[in-house]
């Protein structure tokens, strides 16, 4: 049973920073992809980056230099730092995990291909 767990999250005004983490439990995948999605109200559930268990990295064309993906495998903890807050960026934010390889299902792939997923943590940015 593949258990995530995101923190990190909170409101910032617009140009100000959030790192958010999830900590992962309870798979041996050594082959996987994990990914940072975000949905607001009344939108769907829309890719944001990406990572790769060989640490390759893909981003939507939207946060691109913006934010930045990453893993710690010693922590199994998945992060996405996230620069340059814009108010658009406003949503709760999910990671996503499972047992495909970055490529497989697209570059940034898309929610409905990922069985594992956590509760959420909310961002907000303010103007």
């Amino acid at each position: 049973q593949v258990h995530l767990v995101e923190s990190g999250g909170g409101s910032v005004q617009a140009g100000g920073s959030l790192r958010l983490s999830c900590a992962a439990s309870g798979y041996t995948y050594s082959s996987y992809c994990m990914g940072w999605f975000r949905q607001a109200p009344g939108k769907e559930r829309e890719g944001v980056a990406a990572i790769d268990s060989d640490g390759s990295t893909s981003y939507a064309d939207s946060v691109e230099g913006r934010f930045t993906i990453s893993q710690d495998n010693a922590k199994n903890t998945l992060y996405l730092q996230m620069n340059s807050l814009k108010p658009e960026v406003t949503a709760m934010y999910y990671c996503a995990a499972d047992r495909f390889r970055l490529g497989a299902m697209g570059w940034v792939p898309p929610f409905f291909v990922y069985n594992n997923w956590g509760q959420g943590a909310q961002v907000a940015v303010s103007s």
